[in-house]
């Protein structure tokens, strides 16, 4: 793996849009480092899939059934980055932050194995750093056409009328709606005629233990004429994404590492694949990250003013999870 500086993958995702030369890439939170490959269906080094556009070999295997445990922090650990937030919130500093964790866990089957049997539209295997198995979509460019997908509120499918709760929800409708203002406002910095096609329509997520459901929106503009020779300046200039961010981002992004107190990494950093004429690009969410022989999940959600820390803590512990069914 050669991993490179983020303006050389930038200047790379450019040259090779204005050829229709197929390639995948990865780059982190911090936008310091990442991976870009040509023609990535011809190499089984990094393994991914995007809505079925896979190198993901062929592999004739009796699995076992999935087990997972999690060593969570307390929820006294979790409260006091919850306080710290709400610290710039309550002042008006921002309006919507996304407050992440990183949870030690352990598993009877390999980070390969978990890459090979998720189901989720959006899946990297990067050996000996992480495993992604993301449900959000950051944005596809595809025909003059720029749209993303913010995912914007989780909620346990089993709790009853859970649908409805989450539709009905004050504080979740804040959050996503302050999140789809802001992509709308990024996207408008590229492109034209900038509009929300859907709002807060439900996704299903099916996982070893339970079912969630999450809140999602639409947001699509028209880009112009020459955006395949910018493509790199296009997808760089929208992160990183908004929906683990906050808004205004720079002052979130600024809270982000203060309360979290270590860098991401890849997690909530994006990765895409460039089949010749369209690009779809996933935010590395759903995360399990790779660290001298430790596995760590990384999960996290957005958190207003409106919030209450027992229910964001749960929110992350519900994010823990194998989608294999």
């Amino acid at each position: 793996m050669n991993f490179i500086d983020s303006d050389q993958i930038r200047k790379h995702i450019n040259k090779a849009a204005s050829q229709q030369t197929p390639f995948f890439f990865t780059i982190n939170y911090e936008m310091y480092e990442g991976l870009f490959i040509e023609n990535p269906l011809n190499q089984s080094e990094i393994l991914f899939d995007f809505n079925g556009a896979t190198n993901k070999p062929m592999e004739t295997v009796t699995y076992q059934q999935a087990e997972l445990t999690v060593h969570p922090i307390s929820e006294e650990q979790y409260q006091s980055k919850f306080e710290l937030v709400q610290r710039g919130l309550k002042s008006g500093a921002i309006d919507v932050i996304n407050l992440t964790v990183r949870t030690p866990i352990s598993t009877n089957i390999n980070c390969r194995e978990i890459f090979s049997r998720s189901q989720s539209p959006y899946r990297v295997y990067v050996p000996g750093r992480f495993v992604s198995f993301s449900p959000e979509r950051f944005v596809k460019i595809e025909d003059d056409m720029i749209s993303s997908n913010p995912m914007k509120g989780t909620i346990d499918a089993s709790i009853k009328n859970a649908e409805q709760a989450i539709l009905n929800d004050a504080k979740e409708i804040a959050e996503h709606s302050a999140t789809a203002q802001l992509v709308g406002e990024e996207l408008s910095s590229v492109a034209i005629n900038v509009a929300i096609k859907r709002f807060r329509y439900i996704d299903r997520i099916e996982s070893h233990n339970r079912t969630l459901l999450a809140a999602s929106s639409e947001i699509q503009g028209e880009l112009p004429t020459d955006y395949m020779s910018q493509l790199g300046n296009i997808l760089f200039s929208l992160l990183p994404a908004a929906s683990v961010t906050g808004s205004p981002k720079a002052k979130a992004q600024e809270y982000i590492r203060v309360s979290e107190g270590q860098p991401r990494g890849y997690y909530c950093g994006v990765a895409g694949y460039f089949d010749g004429r369209a690009l779809d690009t996933a935010v590395l969410i759903r995360f399990i990250e790779i660290d001298n022989g430790n596995i760590y999940y990384r999960s996290g959600g957005g958190v207003t003013r409106d919030s209450i820390c027992e229910k964001e803590y749960q929110e992350v512990l519900n994010k823990i999870y194998l989608p294999i069914v």
